[in-house]
Formats: structure tokens, C-alpha cells, sequence
């Protein structure tokens, strides 16, 4: 394919699906992304795109938001790796809140499996995915339906979390930055999501690498409340992505990062830490972090383990090479 018919082609599935990533891209037009970088280079500067961290959005995507149909068809691999390891920190019994996304109906769709859960959304897809679960029970909030991304938003969403305590809350957003923290790019999904956090005593934030280093208008969650971030593994050469991850250790979230996508393994993800789920568990690699934050809501019970490990990964000598190799990274 000519460097021609390779960029327009590119830009077509941009103005498709509003952002698509950097794999994406080099998977339907079959090169390496480092040849798809520099065509969404020579796009940008004629104006046609705007660059972001592991993609490309349409010009103005800074206040622009995509659908759910756009939404749904981007880095669908590493939504599920991410869902897979989530779905892991959820124990039989809990009741947690989850808010509206694609990655968050993934990890949905895994928590219906986890027998004696409650789990309070505002998300349509959420509870769909749940609606069949045995022993699940689901818990709508009120609110105006918000028709791009099937959320219940406005102050019937946000009164009817008031009171409401949980132990968890699993949220995604537009971007996140190790300055701002989780933002969207809706200011009623923002303030629904914000609502969400008050009711949990720990905020997990799901997010792909393509949204690492991306702010969008309105904050969500700020930095200091997230307690972690569960997201993929970035590709090697996007070293912007990996020191964002550094920066939000340095500031205190816990962060675990699936293998590559290949490196996935299957299984009953759906049922929990105990077990024999635990062998079917998806790669993880654990981020090290510094002490612990004051003040955090949530924190006070994680303050004991700064590195989470699993079973067999190895002594201090190990941990310390995963640690030089992040850096590194």
C-alpha cells in the first residue's frame, strides 16, 4: 500500500469511530506503528487529526466525546486483559458501584459470575450484562438517560447515591493524567461519576494505555483519591504512557498492568481471587510505589502492602528486577 492510500485510509477510520489507536491503526492498514506514526504525524500537521498518547482523534477531540458504537470497537483486547484483573479484586459477597463505559460493561460481564454480589450503576450496559447473574443483585440509580453512552445522569442519579456506602467503586473516563487525574469529557457524566466516588471507601479506575497522558475537560477523580489503576501494558515505544504511569506511582496510586494481549491467559477470571481461579489469572505486572498518601478515603486499609505480588512471583531479588526494569521503562 502507497503512503498515499495508506493515510487516507487512516483517516477514514478516524472520522469512523472519532479515535482509534496506534495498533488499530497499523492492524487494518498492516504495517508496524512506527509507520503509522509518522503517517498520523503528516496527517496532523495538514490539520486533518490530532495526535493523542497510543492514537489518533479528530481535530477539537479535546472537548469532543465518541459514542458508544465508536467507543465499543477501540483497543477491545486490552479492555478485556484490563476486565480480567478487575474482575479479580472483587471478593464473594461485596457490593461495589460501577460506572458507565465499555471497559467497565466488560468487567461486568465477569462480575456476573461472582455469586453474593450487589452492585449499584447508572450504566444500562452494566446492568445488562448483569441482568441473568445468579445471586447478583443489581442496584439502578434514578436519573435522565443519556442516550450516547447509556447512562443514567442528573440529579436523580446523583440524590439516590446519597447515604450509599460501598466497598469499591470501578470507574473508567475519557483520559487520565498523573496531574488531574480521571476526567471525561461531559459534564454530567463527571458530576454522576463524582457521586459514584463519595459512596466508595476505594476507587478503582479502569483504563487503557491510549488514555494514559489524555485530558479531557472535565476531572472526574482527582489523582489523590484514586486508589488504583488498573490498565494494559503500554507498547515499548510509547514512553510517554510509561512515565505517566511512573508519575501516578510517585503520587501514591497502586497500579497493576496486564501482559500484552497475546500474553493473556484464559479461564475462569469470573470467579474471584480464591481458588483455582488463581491459576487461570490473567499476566500481571505490578508497578512499585513509594509510602503511603495521608489522608486518602479508602487507603488506611491498603497502607500495608506497597507492591501487590502474586503467588510464585519470587523473592526480593526478582521484585527488585521488575522494579530496575520499569524504570527502565
Amino acid at each position: 500500500m502507497f503512503a498515499a492510500e495508506r493515510r487516507q485510509l487512516i483517516l477514514e477510520m478516524v472520522r469512523a469511530n472519532g479515535a482509534v489507536s496506534l495498533r488499530e491503526l497499523a492492524r487494518v492498514v498492516q504495517t508496524s506503528e512506527v509507520t503509522v506514526r509518522r503517517d498520523v504525524r503528516a496527517l496532523e500537521a495538514e490539520g486533518l487529526l490530532d495526535r493523542r498518547h497510543g492514537g489518533a482523534v479528530l481535530p477539537g477531540g479535546f472537548t469532543r466525546e465518541s459514542g458508544f458504537p465508536q467507543k465499543s470497537h477501540l483497543a477491545t483486547a486490552e479492555k478485556t486483559a484490563i476486565a480480567d484483573l478487575a474482575a479479580n479484586l472483587v471478593e464473594e459477597g461485596e457490593a461495589v458501584v460501577v460506572g458507565a463505559g465499555t471497559t467497565t460493561q466488560e468487567l461486568a460481564r465477569r462480575l456476573a459470575r461472582i455469586p453474593g454480589l450487589t452492585v449499584v450503576t447508572n450504566s444500562l450496559l452494566v446492568a445488562q450484562a448483569l441482568a441473568h447473574a445468579n445471586r447478583v443483585e443489581v442496584v439502578m440509580t434514578g436519573g435522565t438517560l443519556r442516550g450516547s453512552n447509556y447512562a443514567l445522569v442528573g440529579s436523580g442519579a446523583e440524590q439516590s447515591l446519597q447515604g450509599l456506602r460501598v466497598s469499591r467503586a470501578f470507574l473508567s473516563g475519557s483520559g487520565l493524567t498523573a496531574e488531574r487525574g480521571l476526567s471525561t469529557s461531559n459534564m454530567l457524566s463527571a458530576s454522576v461519576d463524582r457521586a459514584l466516588v463519595q459512596a466508595a471507601a476505594e476507587v478503582v479506575v479502569l483504563a487503557d494505555h491510549t488514555k494514559l497522558g489524555t485530558d479531557t475537560m472535565f476531572q472526574t477523580v482527582p489523582t489523590d483519591v484514586i486508589t488504583r489503576l488498573v490498565t494494559d501494558e503500554p507498547p515499548a515505544h510509547d514512553d510517554r504512557a510509561a512515565t505517566e504511569l511512573q508519575a501516578l506511582a510517585d503520587q501514591g496510586v497502586q497500579i497493576t498492568v496486564a501482559g500484552a494481549p497475546g500474553n493473556v491467559q484464559g479461564g475462569a477470571v469470573g470467579q474471584g481471587p480464591k481458588g483455582d481461579a488463581a491459576a487461570a489469572r490473567p499476566q500481571r505486572r505490578d508497578v512499585p510505589l513509594p509510602a503511603p498518601r495521608r489522608g486518602v478515603p479508602g487507603s488506611a486499609a491498603l497502607r500495608g502492602a506497597a507492591v501487590l505480588t502474586e503467588p510464585g512471583s519470587g523473592g526480593p531479588e526478582q521484585r527488585a528486577a521488575r522494579v530496575a526494569d520499569m524504570r527502565r521503562r
